[in-house]
């Protein structure tokens, strides 16, 4: 919340220029492959290679927003210096744009490092990401005294209350997430709004079998401290911050591990303490967003109704793309790309990051399977449709065919 001194210096619903930036938006976004899929019930057969989009895919509803304002904000300040708190969604080729349009990215020197907003003054334009920044960096920037344009996700200040909440009732935030990330940074941050007010982010099961070890008495305080001790919040004590415990998570996670996971801290509190503690000592309630959702169903779908090959487009440091492909990769050959530009259809090969293996990135030749084929394609929230209709191309070349 601002006060009315600090109206006029932070902008949350762009400026009223939607209609002035549409033109450039769809110029450097929009896809008329996508369209033509779309129209055909979202496949395209062209020899013997048949490509099938999933139904939910790429830029959702935070993104597009972040995005637009984004544009809103240069157009509105066109003789300011206009600054970029980190990536404003993980797609290269979005940040790309940005920076040709003269918005300098701030980066951090490394995944939990501070920023440095030195170099800034009051004249300038600062621009805060889909994923939000933490407490302290928006403490800082308004300490400065520019102007800040808020492109937040929705979604992602809906778990910023949910975390919020525990806090206030005495409740350890166990957030299900990766702690180097922007969103989960942020999102722990919020812990802080009350004295004692604390949390433990989890990666994975396998990270929180060992968080319900403890609880049950079988890890020492010390043995789980030397996992966690970058991930979680600083005086962190488990002999007393891990007695009442809320879950939530980043909001790109894998839905039904998000859901898992929640599911295996109740029982753990259960087994250790009895069903009436786990009423009155644990919290839990589904933070991933619709969007994340949709996808992650709309895959399940597409892959039900069958494809040989899934092709997941979005950054390598998309985390709601990497989840995509751990779905996908589960029962299907899946290849995750950023770009088109991973597939040679003259060499018929891929680069890709293979799923669920962190830094692995590999490329293959001859991935497609031989004779007929269905490909099936998705792409993570942050991917533009024009994206996704370049890789359609490079598929159907890789097999010397065209788009129609």
């Amino acid at each position: 919340m601002t006060s009315p001194g600090e109206a006029s210096t932070y902008f949350r619903k762009g400026f009223g220029l939607k209609s002035e930036v549409q033109g450039d938006l769809a110029a450097d976004y929009d896809g008329n492959i996508v369209d033509l899929l779309r129209s055909h019930d979202f496949r395209l057969t062209v020899g013997d290679v048949t490509v099938r989009l999933a139904k939910e895919f790429g830029f959702c509803y935070g993104v597009e927003r972040a995005v637009d304002y984004a544009y809103q904000t240069r157009r509105k300040f066109p003789d300011r210096r206009v600054f970029l708190v980190g990536e404003i969604i993980h797609n290269p080729h979005v940040n790309d744009r940005l920076r040709a349009m003269g918005v300098e990215i701030l980066m951090r020197p490394e995944p939990t490092g501070a920023f440095d907003f030195s170099a800034l003054t009051t004249e300038d334009v600062v621009i805060m990401p889909a994923f939000g920044v933490t407490m302290d960096d928006f403490a800082a920037l308004r300490e400065v005294g520019c102007i800040l344009v808020d492109t937040t996700c929705g979604s992602v200040l809906n778990v910023w209350k949910r975390v919020e909440s525990y806090a206030r009732d005495g409740f350890t935030a166990l957030i299900h997430g990766k702690y180097y990330h922007e969103e989960t940074r942020a999102t722990a941050s919020q812990v802080r709004k009350y004295p004692d007010g604390h949390y433990l982010i989890v990666r994975n099961m396998d990270e929180t079998r060992l968080v319900c070890e403890y609880i049950e008495g079988r890890m020492s305080a010390d043995a789980l401290m030397q996992v966690f001790s970058r991930a979680v919040s600083a005086g962190f004590d488990p002999t007393r911050h891990l007695q009442r415990i809320g879950v939530a998570n980043q909001t790109t996670m894998l839905a039904r591990e998000s859901l898992e996971i929640a599911a295996e801290v109740g029982a753990a509190i259960d087994r250790a303490r009895g069903a009436e503690a786990r009423t009155t000592d644990f919290r839990s309630f589904d933070t991933i967003c619709s969007a994340t959702q949709e996808r992650q169903d709309a895959v399940r779908e597409l892959i039900d109704e069958g494809v040989d090959v899934m092709v997941v487009i979005g950054g390598f440091n998309s985390s709601n793309t990497m989840s995509l492909a751990a779905l996908c990769a589960d029962t299907v050959p899946t290849y995750h790309i950023e770009t088109a530009s991973a597939i040679d259809p003259g060499k018929r090969s891929i680069h890709f990051r293979r799923a669920a293996i962190k830094h692995s990135e590999i490329d293959l030749v001859d991935w497609l399977p031989a004779g007929p084929v269905r490909v099936g394609i998705t792409a993570g929230a942050s991917t533009p449709n024009n994206k996704i209709g370049d890789v359609v191309r490079r598929v159907l070349e890789t097999r010397g065919l065209a788009v129609p």
